[in-house]
């Protein structure tokens, strides 16, 4: 075994060319397989209602389907990021597209919720590798100086699957059926393995040594802890089913902690961890996600049950928050490089905070289904662009971004705000509680986001980086 240590400092890159001057054809396949993710992702938000009502289920336990996929993808990107980082970004990325579109081929002909909600999570597990490849492989090949830009096109790409996701979910579901909606993800996943194949250059893993406890222990306890939140809506919150993974994840944290602090090489550095870049970035960007989640899952609930809209109408209301994400990710981008990421992202946490208080005060009606509806989600769809460009470009400069295990942990942060998010609203509701409730509690978690935002913490300095590599 050969022992590599390195000196890394923040100012380095890995990019083979500082300039950004890659043709747009190899970075389209990657965007379009983000597209893909947040797309297969969000087109079951409006339709959830008919699903549940079809499959005759509660709209709590219907939920499963969007908190199943949150779940698998939440818990296995920091895996995911490790195995990029051992076999390839490329290959993870194109097995994971092969992935998703079997996942949504199998849901389309699910017979019952348990069906479906497998195929969901297998669409999840697959999901979980193609963020920290995407990130990663743009990063490499647009180079530090331009990195910011760069993250604005992959924030763009994830807005544009925002968008079209419950607008086509809601379409298809009027026009088709909800077993139609998940056609466009297989016919995407089968284009973007294609493309990938054909422009995105192929790169070498490495053999980097996988810490098997700190990997086991942070993958299995995060599973459970979002688990047991989902299970509350169901089962209540006192229930076993709620308090034996709950009591078992956090012990799994507890340690993957103690393994981290010691092992020579483990799976995450627990000094890249205490970086402030990272940890505003990780904390700003599971906010974001967990309003996010409310939002995509409980504005259409509203207007389908409470507001009486059919599903149609409601993908176009709900269609002004990934609009506006996806148009505003290019100026967040820009922000990002000109202002200054602490600036950008702490603008967009208060907006998304105002968003919040705006939509909470304006549920508390059943009839809140015109322009002021569609201006506050606007403004919620501007303060998410800045925050997810911003976040996202801190977190891969950061010395824990470089790292494929870091990465993932990032987005796996991400993902369990959304998570949480939807499980928040069907709790909420399967306990009998308002609307205006739900967007309480997304207030909250705004502002705890935002005073994140100003927590004092130590800068990034160069550090030596240990990897186990075998001489084989």
């Amino acid at each position: 075994m050969i022992v590599v240590r390195r000196i890394v400092s923040a100012a380095d890159t890995a990019a083979p060319s500082a300039s950004g001057g890659v043709p747009w054809y190899v970075i389209a396949p990657l965007l379009l397989g983000t597209f893909m993710g947040t797309v297969n992702n969000n087109i079951v938000t409006v339709p959830l209602n008919a699903i549940a009502r079809d499959l005759g289920v509660g709209v709590g336990e219907g939920a499963l389907v969007v908190i199943a996929f949150n779940i698998t993808v939440a818990a296995l990107m920091p895996l995911a990021g490790w195995a990029g980082d051992r076999i390839g970004r490329r290959r993870v990325f194109c097995y994971a597209v092969v992935g998703v579109g079997v996942g949504a081929l199998g849901a389309s002909f699910a017979p019952n919720l348990a069906t479906l909600v497998l195929f969901r999570a297998l669409q999840g597990a697959a999901s979980a590798s193609v963020l920290p490849a995407v990130l990663g492989i743009i990063t490499e090949l647009i180079g530090v100086d331009r990195r910011g830009r760069a993250v604005g096109l992959w924030a763009g790409a994830n807005g544009l699957g925002q968008a079209v996701g419950p607008l086509l979910g809601g379409l298809i579901t009027g026009f088709a059926g909800w077993r139609w909606i998940f056609a466009p993800t297989v016919a995407i996943a089968v284009i973007a393995l294609l493309t990938t194949l054909r422009f995105v250059p192929s790169d070498h893993g490495r053999a980097v040594r996988l810490e098997w406890r700190g990997a086991a222990s942070l993958t299995g306890g995060a599973a459970l802890l979002l688990t047991a939140a989902a299970a509350v809506p169901i089962t209540g919150l006192r229930s076993a089913p709620v308090l034996v993974p709950l009591v078992l994840g956090m012990l799994l944290l507890l340690l993957f902690w103690r393994a981290i602090h010691r092992v020579a090489v483990p799976f995450i550095p627990p000094s890249l961890l205490a970086e402030r870049a990272y940890l505003r970035s990780s904390l700003s960007a599971a906010t974001q996600m967990f309003c996010l989640g409310v939002m995509l899952l409980g504005v259409p609930l509203y207007l389908t049950r409470a507001a009486g809209v059919d599903v149609g109408r409601a993908g176009l209301l709900v269609f002004a928050l990934p609009a506006l994400m996806t148009m505003f990710a290019p100026v967040a981008g820009f922000s990002t490089e000109r202002l200054g990421g602490r600036i950008t992202l702490r603008a967009g946490l208060s907006l998304l905070l105002v968003s919040q208080i705006a939509l909470g005060v304006m549920l508390q009606s059943d009839s809140a289904t015109g322009a002021t509806l569609v201006v506050a989600l606007a403004g919620a769809g501007v303060g998410v662009a800045l925050i997810q460009t911003s976040a996202a470009t801190g977190a891969t400069r950061s010395m824990a971004g470089r790292v494929g295990a870091g990465l993932g942990l990032f987005n796996l942060l991400r993902f369990a705000g959304s998570g949480l998010g939807a499980a928040w609203v069907a709790g909420v509701l399967s306990a009998g509680g308002a609307f205006s409730l739900i967007f309480a509690g997304a207030s909250v978690a705004g502002l705890l986001g935002l005073i994140a935002a100003f927590l004092p913490g130590r800068e990034e300095q160069p550090r030596v980086i240990t990897a186990e590599v075998s001489d084989a």
